[in-house]
């Protein structure tokens, strides 16, 4: 009887998406901040007898829009084009066809194909293509204008909410950029390191076109799945090497108020390329390295290159200078930072994709502890592949 079932509940159900409770809150409030803006232009626009319809048909388009900001149909053109191709193809059916049930038909059937051609598949466009047909006469009275006042909108309105409310939420975006098609860092068009082995986006494009049917992700979110399960199985296969295992601890660090001639001579002495700059809580304020001395100082100048680094290091006599004198007038920030309790995988989309070199490490009190390079990630991989 169990295996019957559970037989049952696979047939039913599928795995449920492991969301943190955060999350479902999240998604639960926007969507309220959304239905109460279109309920007032809905109520505004629209008698009793047409408004339940078209608030039913946009909170469907709402659960998409904050529920799954990451999915292919709740992107701009599905959420605008598709709705609103829905609905002149509604209101079409409801002025040629007398027969509701026909009309009703019609309406869904060649909304699908409509949005299909234009690549604007949104669910709920079904449900607002239904509405002109079987809306009342409060809203076939409108005939076209229905699809501009309230229809377009409330999806404008829609689209705006979830655009701010998306973006102001850490872990989220919204619009997605499907595709990355350019490094902006290096300005090349070379596939990122961590993308030039295993599956590529052309793979991950041909799978999907020879799967033939309409999925529910994108590429771009499939090729971040494939990526977090990649390091996730990496992470295994190296057992448990934390960052506070491989970073250096005996660090050179300076203030804000750290003088440049002494920082350069830190950097020159100790032959390193970077040194964090931390307050008095050795919180890291920032980071200075050996190209934020070379691209500040004046190179358009006719003196000879260590002339103009010197002139650029060196501490102007007198009350006032017209030139940097200290590190914290130079130094790169903010910082990427990483707790010294995580994985070392964590440093790889770091080292590799964000163009750093040097990552400070910090504890649970985002004290500084240590600092990391890609000597000690590429020393740590070698040793840990050596060891399985």
């Amino acid at each position: 009887m169990r295996r019957r079932f559970k037989a049952l509940q696979s047939f039913l159900m599928i795995e449920p998406m492991p969301l943190s409770a955060k999350e479902r809150l999240r998604s639960g409030v926007g969507a309220f901040i959304g239905i109460a803006l279109v309920s007032a232009i809905s109520v505004y626009f629209l008698s009793d007898s047409g408004l339940p319809l078209v608030i039913a048909s946009i909170g469907a388009t709402t659960v998409l829009v904050f529920a799954a900001p990451h999915s292919p149909l709740a992107q701009p053109w599905p959420v605008l084009a598709g709705n609103i191709i829905s609905g002149l193809v509604g209101v079409t059916c409801a002025k040629l066809v007398d027969d509701p049930t026909l009309a009703a038909a019609l309406a869904v059937s060649l909304a699908i194909v409509a949005m299909l051609l234009t690549h604007s598949l949104h669910p709920p466009g079904g449900s607002l293509a239904l509405i002109p047909v079987l809306g009342g006469e409060s809203i076939r009275s409108l005939g076209y204008h229905v699809v501009l006042l309230p229809f377009a909108l409330n999806l404008l309105v829609l689209f705006l909410s979830a655009v701010i409310f998306n973006n102001i939420l850490p872990g989220r975006r919204y619009p997605v950029r499907m595709h990355r098609e350019r490094d902006e860092l290096h300005k090349h068009n070379d596939p990122l390191a961590t993308q030039r082995i295993g599956i590529s986006q052309d793979d991950l494009h041909q799978a999907l076109k020879n799967f033939d049917t309409y999925i529910d992700v994108s590429e771009a979110d499939l090729d971040e799945i494939y990526k977090l399960a990649g390091m996730r199985a990496y992470q295994r296969k190296l057992g448990e090497i934390l960052c506070a295992d491989i970073m250096s601890r005996d660090l050179v660090t300076a203030e804000f108020g750290t003088e440049l001639e002494e920082a350069w001579a830190q950097l020159r002495y100790h032959k390193i390329k970077a040194i964090p700059v931390v307050d008095r809580a050795r919180r890291v304020i920032g980071i200075i390295t050996l190209i934020d001395f070379l691209k500040r100082a004046d190179l358009k100048t006719h003196a000879t290159f260590q002339e103009k680094l010197l002139k650029f290091i060196r501490r102007t006599s007198g009350m006032s200078s017209d030139k940097p004198e200290v590190v914290g007038q130079i130094m790169a920030t903010p910082v990427y930072t990483v707790r010294e309790d995580a994985h070392i995988v964590e440093l790889v989309p770091l080292l590799s994709e964000k163009g750093l070199h040097h990552i400070p490490v910090v504890n649970a009190e985002n004290r500084l502890v240590g600092m990391v390079t890609q000597s000690d990630l590429i020393g740590a991989l070698y040793a840990g592949s050596a060891k399985s």
